[in-house]
């Protein structure tokens, strides 16, 4: 399995690669929006070099990393990441929208498309974490029809759908 170019109505997920870093630092910039997500902004040289690793795989061949760029097609600007870890037929998966992009449904779109995209490749199961103070994340999980399951790992709240 790898990455493909995925296509929506308004959106298109490129397979991450590392030219992607400079953009991408911009639309990460907030240190607000890392409240959510962890870690702290990096500058273009710290995301390439991040974004080589992930490009790179996992280094487990029972495992794989898929990871896109989320572009807004009408402004021709990168917004986001979606991603997803691959073992078997279950996927850990997971959405950031730049906080400038937050609010038009690009989370909804992008996810709902990785979602398609992975029961094209047999994905059966799909799981997500996030915290529970986070809505916005909540409220995504449940568009593309994952279920809060009441189990937590890491102080996030675990969503899964079997999506045979």
């Amino acid at each position: 399995m790898e990455a493909e170019t995925i296509a929506t109505p308004r959106l298109t997920l490129l397979p991450l690669a590392p030219h992607h870093a400079e953009e991408m630092a911009e639309v990460l910039a907030d240190p607000r929006l890392h409240e959510f997500i962890g870690g702290e902004p990096l500058d273009a040289d710290r995301l390439r070099a991040r974004y080589e690793r992930l490009a790179a795989g996992s280094g487990d061949a029972g495992v794989v990393w898929c990871n896109w760029v989320v572009r807004l097609d009408s402004a021709d600007r990168l917004t986001g990441t979606v991603q997803a870890t691959v073992a078997g037929a279950r996927a850990e998966v997971a959405w950031v929208v730049g906080t400038a992009w937050q609010g038009r449904g690009i989370a909804k779109e992008a996810a709902r498309a990785l979602v398609g995209w992975l029961r094209g490749q047999g994905v059966t199961t799909v799981v997500a974490h996030v915290r529970p103070e986070h809505a916005a994340s909540a409220a995504v999980a449940a568009a593309i029809g994952l279920v809060a399951t009441g189990e937590w790992q890491d102080g996030e709240v675990r969503w899964r759908s079997d999506i045979r």
